[in-house]
């Protein structure tokens, strides 16, 4: 494993720049395969920054790029203010990195493992490390070859956080966690940047970065679809609607919802009860809501159901559209 993450914590240099990652057109060719095709971004200082897509879209390239693990075939980053090729130990002392695939084998235990990466980088506080296990219900008694995939994956993220890092960068941290150690994953990334760190996360499990990043960029075959906020991907996200009234006719309700922008996937069909006759409408809604409730304002409704947003049907449908590219 590639370590980068283990270090002392030491005061941030003097920087110019107000962001913690700055990537400008960064391309990375393999033979004729192009796996990163002018990728752009910013990740302000203190913001958790999530990137998503399917697999094979260019998320670990970006990182391994961002980290000099690999380099650019054309254009450069920016990260912690200093070009990664050329900034060497004293940049990375300041990265925690966790790798996507995460290698660990031995038979020294995980304490031991924790602490010869502390050796080579730099002491961790006193205490830190015990407090990251402790959350995690990570046995660092355990010899780490005899670990399950999901220990072995806190371990990775115990060896990322425990030395403060300014910047994490962490590559589908979650893979292998339970519910609950995501959950605990998820409050120990909210605390880093409440602390002033930054985060640049990669994960195709669209609900973490959800609820984890302050701003998203979708990546998709190497280039990047869209860069938004968590909110303007929940105000574009698509919702179901499901309603019921009565006083109207199918003709008549087909036509309301059918002018409103936004509205997709209509179905209208007559309901008979012994009571009274009702016109059943299902759809999807993507965009605003208030032009759907003024529309729906006079007419009598005997059930009316607005799903949630589902921001994970808006980001696949991201994943094979062919969407401008916003850098």
């Amino acid at each position: 494993m590639s370590h980068l993450s283990t270090a002392e914590k030491t005061e941030p240099k003097q920087q110019s720049s107000e962001n913690a990652i700055e990537a400008h057109e960064l391309t990375k060719r393999y033979g004729s395969n192009l796996a990163l095709k002018g990728v752009s971004f910013k990740v302000p200082r203190g913001s958790v920054f999530g990137v998503i897509g399917p697999n094979g879209a260019g998320k670990t390239t970006t990182m391994r790029t961002l980290l000099d693990i690999i380099r650019p075939s054309s254009g450069h980053a920016i990260v912690l203010g200093e070009d990664p090729r050329h900034a060497g130990p004293e940049l990375r002392r300041r990265i925690g990195f966790l790798p996507g695939e995460l290698i660990l084998d031995g038979r020294t235990t995980g304490r031991k493992l924790l602490q010869h990466y502390a050796d080579i980088s730099g002491p961790v506080r006193q205490g830190q490390i015990e407090e990251l296990a402790e959350r995690l219900s990570l046995d660092l008694s355990r010899a780490v070859r005899k670990l399950s995939k999901g220990n072995k994956q806190k371990l990775g993220i115990v060896q990322a956080f425990m030395h403060q890092p300014d910047l994490l960068v962490l590559d589908e941290p979650t893979s292998g966690l339970d519910p609950l150690m995501q959950q605990v994953f998820l409050d120990l990334v909210r605390e880093a940047r409440e602390a002033g760190q930054s985060v640049f996360l990669s994960s195709h499990v669209i609900s973490e970065i959800q609820q984890a990043a302050d701003e998203v960029a979708i990546l998709r075959d190497g280039k990047i679809v869209t860069i938004a906020s968590v909110e303007q991907l929940r105000a574009s996200a698509i919702r179901h609607l499901r309603l019921v009234a009565t006083g109207i006719s199918m003709a008549e309700l087909q036509q309301r919802l059918g002018r409103l922008d936004g509205v997709d996937n209509l179905a209208v069909a007559s309901i008979s009860s012994a009571d009274q006759d009702s016109v059943e409408a299902s759809a999807t809604l993507e965009g605003e809501i208030p032009p759907l409730l003024q529309a729906l304002s006079t007419l009598t409704l005997t059930d009316l159901v607005l799903e949630e947003p589902d921001l994970e049907e808006s980001v696949l449908k991201l994943y094979t559209s062919d969407s401008k590219e916003v850098a």
